[in-house]
């Protein structure tokens, strides 16, 4: 069977894949799991914009709740901000139903400890052992007055700007920024922090309406974002994804400043404060090569993990680490919060911006991006982590690696919140790459979706 928690939490096709009942389980399972040693544990629930949303929060309430918990809504909020509002209310957990980055039809589950952070992998599979095996032994329900109850946190919102803002010790005044919500959680929190700071804001895809969210618009979509910065004179753009845990910059030219460069700038700004701890950045194995070479000009050392952002945090927290991330831009600043969070990875952008008294353009320069081709290979839950045990496959990404050897690099993993398998070259010749990154994955969906 395969493991039920990906890199991101719990994710599918809600309704399909992530039904109410699995909903439902998983809060039961996590109010034993994350609170087992309080009477009467308190878990905070957010979302996204989804459609699915409050169908899947409703189900997942009453699980929590079947187990004598009190689940706290707070509504619409990124995903950061869930982390953050854990600690911050002194929550046993918290949870948030969102698919970040995915198309309205997925959503998914995923957890925070009661310090914010998310939960490793022991910890999940104990979970999943009860949604699949049932509640522990001599574990019963609660009746009567031990039920838990709902009950809604309306000043949330308000406490997430207001520690958004105190996380940079300057204003914004003069800058005029084009911000893309992705129709998703940050489409009220994003602007309004901004605009609190002095900024003019421009802001765009942040009417949600349930079903538009991440459509054409957002971190993996940000080619309008591009034409509107250049089209309105803006200084940056900022895009961020439907949980609004990552970042993806725009210059005021209109070219893309993506996770690499925002930590490039960033580390680099921090060491001339003496405030980069140990000298290190955290990244995984899918950052650019041109990251590799900008860090060893800087003076910078560089920590590399596998794919996904937990485990960029687990690094940072086993070595005294406080900077870290991904290319796709979710960024950790563990100074100001336990997990990626797009609006203060933005904020801090702004911050090295005004304080060096840079464009975003300029300051984007200490770093060049080596030319990379990325494919996505579409193919089943049930099969793309065994790309690597057929034979034909096997072949093809050897004699690639021999082809790209000393000049490039290839990369093939499945991914942790998808049924893609993800083939990424890193060469010299964009249409070579391009031609070898398509044919391999191709490839992979021939042989996987048999």
């Amino acid at each position: 069977m395969a493991r039920m928690f990906g890199t991101d939490g719990v994710r599918g096709i809600a309704n399909r894949d992530l039904t109410c009942e699995l909903a439902f389980k998983l809060g039961q399972a996590a109010a034993c799991v994350l609170a087992s040693n309080v009477r009467r544990p308190t878990i905070l629930v957010g979302r996204d914009t989804r459609i699915s949303g409050e169908m899947l929060e409703s189900a997942l309430v009453a699980g929590i709740c079947s187990m004598g918990a009190k689940a706290v809504l707070v509504g619409v909020l990124p995903t950061p901000a869930i982390a953050y509002l854990t600690r911050f209310y002194q929550a046993d957990a918290g949870a948030v139903i969102s698919a970040s980055h995915n198309t309205v039809e997925y959503n998914g589950i995923k957890f925070f400890d009661g310090r914010g952070y998310k939960l490793p992998d022991a910890i999940e599979d104990e979970i999943e052992s009860i949604v699949h095996g049932g509640l522990p032994e001599g574990k019963t329900l609660p009746v009567g007055a031990e039920v838990g109850r709902p009950v809604r946190q309306r000043n949330a919102k308000r406490r997430y700007i207001d520690f958004a803002k105190e996380t940079i010790g300057v204003r914004l005044d003069g800058l005029h920024i084009v911000v893309d919500c992705a129709q998703g959680a940050s489409y009220e929190v994003a602007p309004a922090v901004l605009e609190e700071l002095g900024a003019t804001v421009s802001a765009y895809y942040h009417e949600p309406d349930g079903n538009n969210i991440n459509e054409n618009c957002g971190s993996t979509h940000p080619e309008r974002l591009c034409e509107l910065v250049r089209e309105l004179g803006a200084d940056i753009g900022l895009a961020f994804d439907g949980d609004a845990d990552r970042l993806i910059a725009v210059d005021e030219r209109g070219r893309l400043v993506n996770g690499d460069q925002v930590m490039c700038i960033c580390a680099n700004h921090l060491k001339k404060q003496g405030r980069l701890r140990n000298n290190t950045l955290v990244t995984t194995i899918m950052s650019n090569m041109g990251l590799d070479l900008a860090l060893k000009k800087l003076d910078i050392k560089n920590e590399k993990t596998k794919v996904g952002d937990r485990y960029v945090l687990e690094n940072m927290l086993a070595n005294n680490y406080n900077l870290g991330g991904e290319q796709s831009g979710h960024v950790i600043f563990l100074d100001y919060n336990t997990t990626g969070d797009g609006l203060v990875t933005a904020l801090q952008l702004l911050a090295v911006m005004v304080e060096s008294k840079q464009s975003l353009s300029r300051l984007a320069g200490i770093m060049q991006v080596l030319p990379q081709s990325l494919y996505g290979a579409r193919v089943t839950d049930a099969t793309k982590y065994t790309y690597d045990k057929d034979e034909e496959i096997v072949a093809a990404i050897a004699a690639l690696e021999k082809k790209y050897e000393g000049r490039g690099r290839l990369l093939v993993r499945a991914s942790g919140t998808e049924p893609i398998v993800r083939v990424m070259i890193e060469g010299p010749d964009q249409n070579e790459m391009d031609q070898d990154v398509y044919d391999l994955a191709k490839l992979i969906e021939r042989k996987l979706n048999r």
